[in-house]
């Protein structure tokens, strides 16, 4: 709840770029008196959400999901407006989780962002496959029968398979964000796919697709943008798309994503760095610049470092990827500890 925010779209139904988007933030910390407001009118059209409803039903096979035994996290979110009443036109058996409205506890927990519960059900109800939405909806993740997650790539790898299969997805080109797993680029290359890669966010990612002509892009956290469909990540789109590709099959989506790619082993840890000049200009620091290199050096051509500001909390994010888990548990402490000493906090946070 602590992070609930609006999200903006222009008249063209796109997100207002990024430095519009601070400049509304930074005028709206400023105190505007109250009679300085002008112009502007509200609608409000509830007869939308059946329009968009249909829009999502129009793209699948009736009767697919029949098969299908599905539990559905909405923590608390956006995605308890229609998600129940997609399963279920769909043809799903559906069971909920967290499935009303609840600001105040949003992500608490539940959702995309904690999977915990979600795995326990899916276990030990025997469901086939269960999806978690974040807050806004606009992106998911899954668990498979077994209680294993799936994340974004083995969702983008999937279903980027499928389009290819069907001439559906332009130079066999998926965008993609530093985020992504070495696994699924060094496997998505060796079918003869291309990989354009972006910054992490879904704006960069449909902005690399309307660049390329890519039909599909996303991010390892479950944004997913189908340039069939909109502009941005839609989670309750990919949870559909996800269980019909699954149902398709005839098998489990466990068994699918076995399949994909090996993943290499990938951790991330926020460091929390309060002051916003340091946690920006961070790689001006030589020791951690050094820091990186050494890592880089140790683990070559099958590992790799990230290092990223969040673009909402006061956190520096440090991923380390490598083949081997111990190499990335090794990297990931001295890295984050690192960090932490240069930039000043004394001590990192596991994510």
């Amino acid at each position: 709840p602590a992070d609930n925010g609006i999200k903006v779209f222009a008249k063209d139904g796109y997100k207002l770029p990024l430095h519009q988007q601070k400049d509304l933030e930074q005028r709206l910390k400023r105190s505007v008196p109250l009679g300085c407001r002008a112009g502007g009118s509200s609608r409000q059209r509830h007869d939308l959400l059946k329009v968009y409803e249909q829009g999502l039903l129009l793209q699948l096979e009736p009767g697919q999901g029949r098969r299908l035994r599905v539990i559905l996290d909405l923590c608390w979110g956006a995605a308890t407006s229609c998600a129940v009443s997609l399963f279920e036109q769909f043809g799903a058996a559906v069971t909920i989780l967290h499935g009303q409205p609840d600001g105040h506890r949003i992500n608490v927990g539940c959702g995309s962002t904690a999977l915990d519960l979600l795995q326990q059900a899916v276990v030990d109800q025997g469901a086939d496959l269960g999806i978690a939405f974040d807050g806004d909806a606009d992106r998911c993740l899954a668990v498979d029968h077994r209680g294993q997650p799936v994340n974004g790539d083995h969702i983008l790898y999937l279903w980027g398979g499928v389009l290819d299969r069907r001439g559906g997805l332009p130079d066999r080109c998926l965008v993609i964000t530093q985020m992504a797993n070495l696994g699924f680029r060094r496997a998505w290359m060796e079918r003869g796919g291309v990989l354009e890669e972006t910054p992490v966010g879904d704006q960069h990612v449909y902005a690399a697709m309307e660049r390329t002509g890519a039909a599909l892009g996303g991010e390892q956290s479950g944004h997913v943008l189908w340039s069939q469909h909109h502009s941005i990540g839609d989670g309750l789109m990919t949870a559909l798309q996800l269980t019909q590709l699954t149902a398709k099959s005839g098998r489990s989506l466990a068994a699918l994503v076995g399949e994909c790619f090996y993943s290499y082993p990938q951790k991330l840890t926020n460091v929390r760095i309060i002051d916003p000049q340091a946690r920006e200009a961070w790689r001006c620091n030589s020791r951690l610049r050094d820091g990186i290199a050494a890592a880089e050096a140790a683990m070559g051509r099958d590992g790799r470092v990230l290092i990223r500001a969040s673009g909402t909390e006061p956190l520096l994010r440090v991923m380390v990827e490598a083949r081997e888990a111990s190499m990335v548990e090794d990297w990931s402490r001295r890295l984050a500890t690192l960090a932490a000493a240069e930039l000043g906090r004394p001590g990192p946070q596991p994510s």
